[in-house]
């Protein structure tokens, strides 16, 4: 029999080549779409790469300029590396080619904004009052990084921008009056004050986003990623329809350290869908449970992906906060996988894999010590006792000489400038998408529109919460198709958790909230990227997968309208111990309910009455009155004794 590595290794093999890793990252995922360099300007492109990660890991930690000159020479950084790995159009793949237009936008934006690191003081004397030379830098430094935003982000996100340009123009002038003076005001509060470009998003991304994507690109280099799937499928492999569970697991574990949903269902996709497909689940199955547990990795303690330091941010809480909140609601999501999975594996009949195809307990201990600088960092981030900045990097070193000492894939020179190389790589699109999405922040703090949007919805929702929170749903849905996830929550966070909160939803529930429904956009069509790189792999329908994974993924629209009407399950409000396990208790019945409608299989097939019964069941038990969850779970238990009782008289 074969043993589980070397069934990993076949997988891993038949996937991990140019026309099935490469060209589905290129085609879902706009950061692989990048130049092609080869020879003594590949290296001098790694070195410059590789110095920006260690200039970053410098400058967070011991840096103590004027926020307005790190923060500027940052994005003159992020300029130069944009235009050098990302060509003007998709599929552009001529070696060593950069064409001349691409140099001269580089250098010019790349100039603007060293141009206001250099003179920050003197603009910061002169307030507005700026000549229009500076005027005309300044849009040069937008345009340029607009451009840059079209070719590593998207167009959906520069449409949104586009139009609060045009609304913030039409407002500034309606009291301005002047072309001129509308125009100087607009560029000095979105280019020359931390309002704008410079913004929060921008801030943290700077001080932390960086580092925490340095230190999961060094740890995808210590094999990490293996020894997740490898302990998840020991742990879960000899079960009904195991492989897809191994998925779940893998995936939640892989994904904690992943800002990117189409990057991680690739990695650990190209594993666990042949392998779902063997069991005997469908393709397009196969393809969702990769999508949507890998997207649910960025909701996953402790790293939750880039967006969770922006949370702490705009929620005026620490990090190790914001991963203590996120563990139920995430716990409960990944549970709202694992029972469609698990009734589906039921349904179909599929066995789990045996015993002798498994890696031995002992194997993967002795690589336990991989774990270490994730560990690590937990500590460290947890306690407190040290700045975020500093727990990454201390990380990061851990990560390097775990590197050294692991035979099967150890770190040298050249694969350690290789690792500051790729992880500058990945800080591109996240850099400049918090840029886009401070102008975005900036465009609606100048006009006031924040104001105008909350006054609409509350009136249109009068006292009816649900209204409120349905319509920021669909908000965070659309905006979400597309945009990155720190872009989405950074302008969501603008914008509707105020209007949340003015409905009355606790201030933290309003943040997770819209933080959510921007991720599960990955997963919902049109647009689900996630979902349709899940389908390449798995050679499914991208539609099937996308719908497919909705509905696996139906705990991240349940979970959300939990803590908006009961925010204990965030630890918010918590008196006693019992609040705590009794919404636990309630939604995980909830999940059940709506999971085996949608499903019709629990211990039989169910008819259409049966399942219109488990989904009001499970519905009723997202209300939180006690009525409502005895209601709902006398339902739900009642319905699964009777699907008990008739599958066995039917067995007999």
């Amino acid at each position: 029999m074969k043993k589980f590595s070397e069934i990993f290794n076949k997988h891993h093999n038949e996937v991990d080549n140019p026309h099935n890793v490469d060209s589905i990252m290129r085609k879902f995922d706009r950061e692989s779409n990048t130049r092609v360099w080869t020879g003594w300007r590949k290296s001098l492109i790694t070195y410059i790469s590789a110095f920006f990660s260690l200039y970053c890991i410098w400058s967070t930690l011991f840096s103590t300029a004027l926020p307005e000159v790190r923060l500027t020479r940052f994005l003159a950084f992020i300029i130069i590396l944009g235009y050098l790995h990302y060509p003007h159009k998709k599929g552009y793949v001529d070696e060593n080619k950069m064409p001349i237009f691409d140099i001269v936008l580089m250098i010019l934006g790349a100039a603007a904004f060293l141009y206001f690191t250099f003179n920050a003081l003197a603009i910061i004397e002169v307030a507005h009052r700026i000549s229009k030379a500076q005027i005309a830098i300044g849009i040069v430094g937008i345009l340029v990084l607009l451009e840059l935003t079209r070719r590593c982000v998207g167009l959906p996100i520069l449409f949104v921008l586009g139009a609060l340009l045009i609304y913030t123009f039409i407002n500034q002038a309606s009291y301005l009056g002047s072309f001129y003076m509308t125009l100087r005001s607009i560029i000095y509060k979105l280019f020359y004050t931390t309002n704008g470009v410079i913004g929060t998003p921008v801030s943290v991304c700077y001080t932390y986003i960086v580092l925490f994507i340095l230190f999961g690109t060094f740890l995808s280099k210590t094999s990490i990623a293996d020894l997740f799937i490898a302990f998840a499928n020991k742990l879960t492999g000899k079960s009904a329809g195991g492989p897809a569970k191994v998925a779940v697991i893998s995936s939640a574990l892989c994904g904690m350290v992943s800002g990117s949903s189409v990057g991680n269902t690739v990695t650990t996709g190209s594993v666990t869908i042949p392998m779902m497909k063997e069991t005997g689940y469908k393709p397009e199955f196969a393809g969702a449970v990769e999508a949507a547990s890998s997207t649910g990795g960025q909701i996953m303690p402790p790293i939750m992906g880039a967006a969770a330091f922006l949370m702490a941010e705009y929620m005026g809480v620490p990090y190790s906060q914001v991963a203590l909140k996120a563990i139920l609601p995430a716990l409960l999501y990944f549970i709202g996988i694992f029972i469609p999975v698990h009734l589906e594996a039921k349904r179909l009949g599929l066995k789990g894999v045996s015993e002798d195809k498994l890696i031995k307990w002992s194997e993967i201990l002795k690589n336990c010590y991989l774990f270490i600088p994730l560990v690590v960092l937990i500590v460290l981030v947890s306690t407190g006792q040290r700045t975020m900045q500093f727990s990454a990097a201390v990380s990061i070193g851990l990560c390097v000489i775990v590197g050294f000492i692991n035979p099967k894939n150890r770190l040298n020179l050249k694969k350690i400038i290789e690792t500051l190389e790729s992880g500058a790589k990945g800080a591109i699109t996240v850099s400049v998408a918090c840029a886009v999405a401070g102008l975005v922040a900036g465009c609606i703090t100048v006009t006031g529109l924040a104001s105008t949007l909350i006054n609409a919805i509350v009136s249109v929702s009068g006292n009816f919460k649900m209204i409120g929170l349905l319509l920021t749903m669909i908000c965070c849905i659309i905006l979400g198709m597309g945009v990155p996830t720190t872009a989405n929550y950074c302008i969501m966070a603008s914008t509707c958790a105020p209007i949340l909160i003015q409905l009355g939803i606790d201030r933290i529930a309003a943040h997770f909230f819209v933080f959510y429904f921007g991720i599960v956009a990955d997963i919902t069509p049109p647009v689900a990227l996630a979902a349709y790189a899940g389908s390449a792999i798995a050679k499914a329908s991208p539609i099937k997968t996308g719908f497919t994974a909705t509905r696996l993924a139906i705990a991240a629209f349940i979970v959300p309208f939990v803590f908006a009407y009961n925010p204990t399950l965030l630890f918010v409000g918590v008196t006693h111990w019992f609040q705590i396990v009794q919404i636990i208790i309630t939604s995980l019945f909830g999940i059940y309910g709506v999971s085996a409608a949608l499903e019709g299989y629990v211990s039989k097939q169910n008819n259409i009455f049966e399942r219109i019964l488990y989904l009001l069941g499970g519905l009723t038990l997202i209300i939180p009155e006690t009525v409502t969850d005895i209601v709902g779970l006398l339902v739900l238990i009642a319905l699964t004794v009777y699907d008990f009782l008739i599958s066995k008289r039917r067995h007999a």
